[in-house]
């Protein structure tokens, strides 16, 4: 996953510094790459990558913001390529920073290379960085904003973009508008953002949302509309469900009020009388304090994170250590766990290993039961728009693994349609053996049309369901 934020005032420094804490609020969406460049009118393009898998942003960055200066600025935290990037072209010199997921990458290379004689440098794993990727579509246009609408139709997947230019700062959204953008105002000027949250401490004030493949450009004194939004729009319900941060809206609909929305559809259907109800720190904690409030039973923290050495969600490549990491951020609290009936949300089941774990350990602390209640419908599919997960396969997926043990190594669409249902016999085995599996006392996962539900406001057609149902 990844965010980003940008800047464009008439205060030289105050920009640096909103650039510099805008893009810091951005943590919870990256924990690998970050960057920051800032433009100045007499120093020109100013740049700083960092590493910060083993520290956080503030602390790589914070030399590199007390020498820059500028008016405009972009900034990035990423779990993939090194960004922003620095570009010379035909359209001139700009920073780009992008999110997003490009799916048909080895057609546009062949595009590329039978157009121009370029080269990429290839990443770790032979991959091709993505933002280079977008800046060699762009810069085959005659300028910026042609290159922007060329990208925009030409990639399959999904890439929202900030470009930095010595002119403003152009932000574009993705096609089908499957991540948002969203745009502050103050005195000074204009922000561009990933979460809205982002920049309120900052002095702006909320502007307005990008539509689906719109683009404008910010300047210190406006906001220019370049190409209007369009009406067909696939935003990822999962922005609510778990990757945004609590305080963050998208489309106007609150990531806190969503979830308690969610915890409460999941309590109307559930029969389970469990002594507590808790959630998997952090994002499942919203969607149980929702089904405490509906259910009237009580919310406690059985477990704490350990935020003084664990404040960030780093996570190491090897899937063990990833494993054992997880559980190092959780402490007991014996008294709220033993003898007791537990009910447990977490926001999904990935591969299960994280969650098989944490129910084994609440066995060995005492509890008498451990109930667990997903607040979203079984994964099926990987996600082909945003960067979800880490997985190399489909079959990183527990439910995946329990269908080929049932059905065999290849699965007809119609066949996990019918997986996907909640009505049927297969959907229920399924639920069943993953329970088994993960040594649940029970496991129930949220209906489709609930969570579709719980975003209220927003027409069904309008959320992207890929990873649940398959459907684009």
């Amino acid at each position: 996953m990844g965010g980003f934020f940008g800047a464009v005032g008439k205060d030289r420094d105050n920009t640096v510094f909103d650039v510099f804490y805008g893009t810091d609020y951005h943590s919870h969406l990256g924990t690998r790459r970050a960057g920051m460049v800032m433009y100045d009118e007499d120093k020109g393009f100013d740049r700083a990558i960092h590493n910060i898998e083993n520290s956080p942003f503030r602390t790589k960055f914070a030399s590199d913001v007390n020498s820059m200066k500028g008016n405009m600025g972009i900034g990035c935290i990423s779990d993939y390529e090194a960004q922003p990037l620095l570009i010379r072209s035909k359209v001139g010199t700009y920073a780009i920073t992008t999110v997003g997921k490009i799916n048909n990458t080895e057609e546009i290379l062949e595009k590329l290379f039978d157009n121009s004689h370029l080269h990429f440098f290839e990443m770790s794993g032979g991959e091709v960085n993505a933002t280079e990727m977008v800046a060699a579509i762009i810069n085959q246009k005659e300028s910026i904003v042609e290159g922007i609408r060329y990208a925009q139709e030409l990639i399959d997947g999904s890439m929202t973009m900030l470009i930095m230019t010595k002119q403003g700062i152009y932000a574009a959204r993705d096609k089908y508008g499957r991540t948002p953008c969203v745009i502050g105002k103050s005195e000074s000027g204009y922000c561009a953002a990933f979460e809205s949250f982002s920049y309120l401490n900052l002095g702006y004030t909320h502007y307005r949302e990008l539509g689906p493949c719109e683009i404008v450009l910010l300047t210190p004194e406006t906001v220019i509309n370049i190409a209007p939004p369009r009406e067909e729009m696939k935003i990822c319900t999962f922005l609510w469900v778990y990757y945004g941060y609590p305080s963050s809206s998208y489309e106007g609909v609150s990531v806190e009020d969503m979830r308690y929305n969610c915890g409460a559809a999941l309590a109307k259907r559930d029969d389970a009388r469990p002594d507590l109800v808790a959630g998997v720190p952090d994002s499942g904690i919203a969607h149980a304090i929702g089904y405490s409030n509906y259910s009237k039973i009580p919310f406690s923290r059985p477990f704490i994170k350990y935020t003084p050495t664990w404040p960030r969600s780093f996570m190491p490549p090897n899937q063990t250590q990833r494993n054992r990491i997880a559980r190092m951020k959780l402490l007991p609290v014996q008294s709220l766990i033993k003898d007791k009936s537990l009910l447990l949300i977490d926001d999904s089941i990935v591969r299960g290993t994280q969650m098989r774990e944490t129910t084994e350990y609440l066995f060995q602390s005492g509890a008498k039961e451990v109930h667990i209640r997903p607040a979203c419908p079984p994964l099926l599919y990987g996600c082909k728009y945003l960067n979800f997960s880490r997985s190399s396969s489909e079959m990183d997926l527990i439910t995946r693994r329990v269908i080929a043990d049932r059905e065999g190594d290849k699965v007809s669409p119609e066949t996990l349609a019918d997986y996907a249902n909640p009505d049927s016999a297969n959907y229920a085995a399924m639920v069943e053996e993953i329970r088994k599996q993960l040594k649940f006392t029970s496991l129930r996962f949220h209906r489709l049309d609930d969570m579709l539900d719980s975003v209220t406001g927003i027409d069904h057609c309008k959320l992207c369901t890929y990873c649940w149902n398959g459907k684009e």
